[in-house]
Order: C-alpha cells, then structure tokens, then sequence
C-alpha cells in the first residue's frame, strides 16, 4: 500500500532512539500518521515543524498498518515562529485537529481552508484570527456539527442575526432574541459575512464555537475539554482585546 500527496504538518512526536511519529493533513487522505525514519535526525528536525507543507509518501505492506513516510520540505511557514500570536494560532490548529478529525476520512474543503489559513498565519496577515474563528466553524461542520448561521430559528429572518441558541446552535435575530440575551451566544458579524472582524469580534466568535467544542464535540469523542492549546490562544486574544481598538 502506497501513496504521495502535498500535507500541511500537524504534530510531531519522538518514537524510539532517532524515528517520529508525525500527524499530517492531507486533501485526498485526510488526517494520517506515520513514522519517519530519522526524524529526530539534524537534517529532518529543522524540516518537521508544525505547519511546514511537506510532500509525503506513505508506505506500509497493509492499509491499516501506521506504515511509514518519506517526507520532502515544500514550504517551512517558519515565520510563524517569530510570532507569539501566531505561533499560538498554528498550534491551536493542529491541537483541534488531531484531537477531534477522524483519522484517514478526506475532507478536501477543510483542509483548503487549513492551508489558507496556515498561509495566513505564515504572514502574519492582519485578518488571521478572524479567518482562524471561521476555521472553527468549518471544523464543527466537518464533525457533524455544523452551525445554522443563514436564517433566525425563531423568525426565519435573514436580517440582524446577532445571537446563536446554545442549545441548537442555530441563529437568532435581534429583536427574537432580546429578552433572552444572556442566555444566548453571541453571533459577530464577520461570521454571515457583515463588519469588520476585529480582535473584539473574534473573542465573540471563538466564545461561541467554544461552547460547541466543550459541549457537543468533546462529549461525541469521549473528550473532557478542548486541547489546551486552543486555550491558550484565546487567552493570549483576550489580553490582546482588552486593548485592541473596537
């Protein structure tokens, strides 16, 4: 059983004296592992970092062997590394992914989106937190739990959704919602495609994807919370909003 394909690099953990066992994201083959041979090595170290974009051959004598990967740098993203922020984002991508995709299912929509936003991330474009909360929404999705974001559940209106229902995680307009304001999630607008996603509106938007991760995702794979790692990205976000311009 063999196969080569272009991967984004999702994590990596040592395996024996010099081997690694590294977790990449594929379009046609989805979230795969495999060893690599020597990836504690000089050469390889400075080539399996998170993020990197590699060409990956895997080869094992049965399909659901972990087999082996041949791996050749495409593109390092090292600039991430000299980016606090950003660094914290990247990690949070691949925590999230690791922990909640389905190992070997392809998801080619999502893993276009990841590769847009680890080439965000490796700019440090203004915008990427905000295309990082929408990553998450696209997560939710691909794990069967997509948010209904189009219409009001109440209404059926199309126009001023500010809120979504912690309970069906669909939308809810501003004048359905109001009298029960604190107890729903707030929907900013950058999310159906209104306003500008400022740090504010991302802390908003990551409170409310959040919610679903702890409370549907992590309950369906046995998880008692999300990754630490995404954790300390909205920390980080959340003192960075504190006096980041509204």
């Amino acid at each position: 059983m063999d196969w080569r394909e272009e991967a984004i690099l999702l994590a990596v953990r040592p395996h024996g004296e010099s081997g690694a066992i590294v977790e990449v994201l594929t379009r046609g083959h989805g979230r795969h592992a495999g060893l690599v041979y020597g990836g504690q090595g000089t050469r390889l170290a400075s080539v399996l970092q998170p993020g990197a974009q590699l060409e990956v051959a895997w080869r094992a004598r049965l399909a659901e062997h972990l087999g082996h990967f041949r791996v050749e740098p495409l593109r390092s993203r090292a600039g991430i590394m000299g980016d606090r922020a950003a660094l914290a984002g990247l990690n949070a991508v691949g925590a999230l992914a690791v922990a909640f995709l389905p190992e070997r299912e392809p998801n080619p929509a999502l893993y276009d989106e990841t590769l847009a936003l680890a080439d965000a991330l490796a700019a440090r474009a203004w915008d990427w937190p905000a295309a990082y909360a929408r990553w998450e929404v696209s997560l939710l999705a691909a794990l069967g739990f997509g948010l209904d974001l189009a219409r009001c559940a109440a209404t059926g209106a199309t126009e001023d959704l500010v809120f979504v229902s912690p309970r069906s995680g669909r939308a809810v307009s501003r004048r359905a919602g109001s009298a029960w304001a604190d107890r729903l999630l707030p929907l900013p607008g950058f999310l159906v495609g209104h306003g500008t996603p400022g740090i504010a509106a991302v802390r908003e938007a990551l409170r409310t994807t959040g919610h679903f991760l702890e409370h549907w995702a992590c309950p369906a794979f046995e998880r008692p919370a999300p990754p630490e790692a995404r954790a300390r990205l909205v920390r980080l976000l959340e003192r960075h909003a504190m006096t980041a311009p509204r």
